[in-house]
């Protein structure tokens, strides 16, 4: 049996407080006045010269929930702006700039009190993500009769342990963005947005708060009763003089991976991609699925490697070890592709209500957008393609850390853009929500971990799990 050393509970304890303190501080700073917004848009103006002006313009047509992805705003606008110079009524044409400035430092005052909000979001959401994948995988190697894997079967279970929590987080956020906030994630969730935007209206049987809602408390009951029956069957199979239990768990496994694979698309539709209401992509649920079982893989290769140097978990091999690095490298190549191909067929076909995601990425991401291609992708590619350095703990430990980093940039990507524009920043709000998070995280699952024996003791594939080699 495992037992939670005090020092660790002790360091997610101290994560967790320190978590707290900074993502009040960030709340508590985000809300400034117009008045301060505009003088820190002077200041930038005045430290960017002359060419921030065109900057500044294309931001408020392209970065941000309440000017999205409009081209035919930013033509409009620029129309209404040589009207007004062309008309040489300098009154009409300062009351129209001051307006103006009014309506971007406004804008601008939003985003900025996005900030704290979609750092939590982002975070909360980065370590969900990690247990909904370790579930899928868990049901996989069931539904599958999986022989290699059954010694890593406990892992699996205290990692998702934390699956109802975090999803729950999840969806609290998100729903709590649009009743307490103002609106802070979701643009949909704002009527006055809503009554002047036919396209949104056009969604709005699906994208409205109270099936929003309805539909996340569904995915997460239908996540939830797989994860408690099967560990239910897989604590009664440790006592059992048949196989029973383990069927039972074979045939509700095979069932929830057909539930999983429409709900998780539901779920990235609903909680990541309407946060930009006016694109979509027939690839992202498989784009974030992607990136959730590859997160999921490392975590399990971690905690593994963790409980092994503790000599926990003797019959748990270097074969063990270098299959799920073995994943972990298949699934960043899986995610790499789909990345791709999302990237490559919008880019190519330059539709201005597609392209916009992406050009919003480049403008003002570039360095997270591009680096975390590189974390992602080349990365695991030179690290772990070879098979010796597979087997080395240390060595995956290292690359998992990677993988994991470059993956919480990848959703900071998906979120950031939509709500706080290009006034974006790692610092104490998103560093604090990862703290808080992945203190709760670690909390709960080594919790877990020592509610039952590390090792299944009447799996039917023990034996072969024991014997395992590469």
């Amino acid at each position: 049996m495992y037992t939670f050393s005090s020092k660790l509970k002790i360091v997610a304890i101290v994560l967790m407080i320190l978590g707290i303190i900074g993502v009040a501080y960030g709340f508590m700073t985000s809300h400034k006045s117009l008045d301060e917004v505009k003088e820190m848009i002077a200041q930038e103006e005045a430290g960017h010269g002359s060419g921030h002006g065109a900057d500044t313009k294309a931001h408020v047509v392209a970065g941000g929930n309440e000017h999205s992805d409009n081209a035919h705003d930013a033509n409009a606008h620029d129309a209404l702006v040589d009207d007004h110079h062309n008309a040489e009524d300098p009154i009409h044409e300062g009351a129209f700039d001051a307006h103006h400035g009014d309506e971007h430092a406004e804008h601008v005052q939003h985003q900025m009190a996005n900030r704290p909000w979609s750092a939590l979001y982002v975070a909360a959401f980065f370590f969900f993500m990690i247990a909904l994948g370790v579930l899928a995988f868990y049901a996989v190697q069931f539904a599958a009769q999986a022989g290699w894997s059954p010694l890593l079967l406990r892992v699996m279970e205290g990692i998702t342990a934390y699956m109802l929590p975090g999803a729950l987080i999840v969806l609290a956020i998100a729903i709590a963005s649009g009743v307490i906030g103002h609106y802070n994630l979701f643009v949909w969730m704002d009527p006055e947005v809503v009554a002047e935007d036919k396209l949104i209206q056009g969604k709005s049987d699906w994208l409205n708060i109270t099936w929003f809602g309805i539909r996340g408390l569904i995915f997460i009951a239908g996540w939830y009763l797989y994860r408690f029956f099967s560990r239910k069957y897989s604590i009664a199979q440790d006592d059992a003089d048949d196989n029973k239990n383990f069927i039972k768990t074979f045939r509700i496994s095979a069932g929830f991976l057909v539930f999983f694979l429409y709900t998780e698309s539901m779920m990235s539709w609903d909680w990541i991609m309407s946060v930009d209401p006016h694109w979509f992509s027939t690839l992202f649920g498989w784009y974030v699925l992607a990136g959730m079982m590859v997160c999921g893989i490392t975590v399990i290769a971690m905690v593994t490697i963790y409980l092994k140097s503790l000599g926990l978990l003797p019959k748990v091999n270097d074969s063990h070890i270098h299959d799920l690095a073995k994943f972990m490298f298949g699934f960043s190549i899986f995610w790499t592709y789909l990345w791709f191909s999302q990237f490559m067929l919008i880019w190519y076909s330059n539709i201005p209500e597609e392209v916009t995601y992406f050009v919003t990425r480049f403008q003002d991401y570039q360095l997270p957008f591009l680096g975390m291609v590189a974390m992602n992708f080349l990365f695991p590619l030179l690290i772990l393609m070879n098979s010796d350095f597979k087997r080395m703990p240390w060595f995956v430990i290292m690359a998992g850390i990677v993988i994991l980093c470059g993956h919480y940039v990848d959703v900071f990507n998906m979120i950031m853009p939509a709500t706080v524009g290009d006034h974006w920043f790692i610092g104490i709000p998103e560093i604090s929500s990862i703290l808080l998070f992945g203190g709760l995280f670690i909390f709960v699952v080594f919790s877990a971990l020592t509610k039952a024996p590390l090792e299944p003791k009447r799996n039917p594939f023990i034996k072969e799990s024991e014997h395992f080699h590469y």
